[in-house]
């Protein structure tokens, strides 16, 4: 669960540019992080895989994403795998503070937003390739029947856990369809978005965790 959670937080971030890139996949990505920018809060259902072909091993689990780019707030809701009903697990962050709520555990463990090398902002959701990668666009392909343009990113850090993460866009929609994330250690990581729903209304209290309204857990304090 712990990887899992990281590599949710692993998606995306920020701002600045870097040279040397491919033309046609800087093209492209700038298409879909301007429409993503446009929009308040996205809601977004999406499918997670976790593949580890040399250990035989491969789960599937459902979530929901909010996410609001223009000011990095965001929440996850993880459900469990055997049960698409009940929530596993959920992460929300107000841009400051992150809360990491473990419902089975009741426990609720806090910590500064953004924190760790590898903890990249959801929120920043399809505008990854603008901060410390390097991309490349390899071709379309056809996914579930939609026709996507492919592109690579590999990391400048050649710290980070991963060495690469492959996002596949809809060549209609101009709209990220999925990202697979390559560990290191063999495992592929791949999100898929079933859908988007743009400037959803709700209420800033999503962003936060109400320790009220979930009596009887234990606060567990990193900062």
């Amino acid at each position: 669960m712990k990887k899992i959670t990281l590599y949710i937080i692993l998606l995306l971030t920020a701002t600045h540019t870097f040279a040397q890139q491919d033309a046609r996949a800087k093209a492209i990505l700038s298409q879909v992080s301007a429409k993503f920018r446009a929009y308040n809060v996205v809601k977004t259902n999406f499918t997670f895989t976790m593949d580890n072909p040399q250990a035989n091993a491969k789960q599937t689990q459902s979530g929901i994403l909010l996410a609001n780019a223009k000011t990095g707030k965001f929440k996850v809701t993880l459900f469990d795998p055997a049960n698409k009903t009940v929530v596993q697990q959920e992460i929300i962050s107000d841009g400051k503070t992150q809360w990491t709520y473990l419902k089975a555990d009741k426990e609720v463990q806090i910590n500064n937003a953004g924190k760790g090398d590898d903890e990249l902002n959801p929120a920043q959701l399809f505008t990854i390739y603008q901060h410390g990668y390097k991309y490349i666009y390899t071709g379309d392909q056809k996914f579930n029947g939609k026709l996507c343009q492919v592109i690579d990113l590999s990391p400048e850090d050649a710290g980070k856990n991963f060495f690469k993460i492959r996002l596949s866009i809809d060549k209609v929609k101009k709209q990220l369809y999925s990202a697979t994330i390559f560990d290191k250690g063999g495992s592929h990581y791949t999100y898929t978005l079933n859908t988007i729903t743009p400037n959803v209304k709700v209420s800033d209290s999503e962003f936060t965790f109400d320790k009220k309204a979930h009596p009887g857990v234990e606060v567990v304090d990193l900062r």
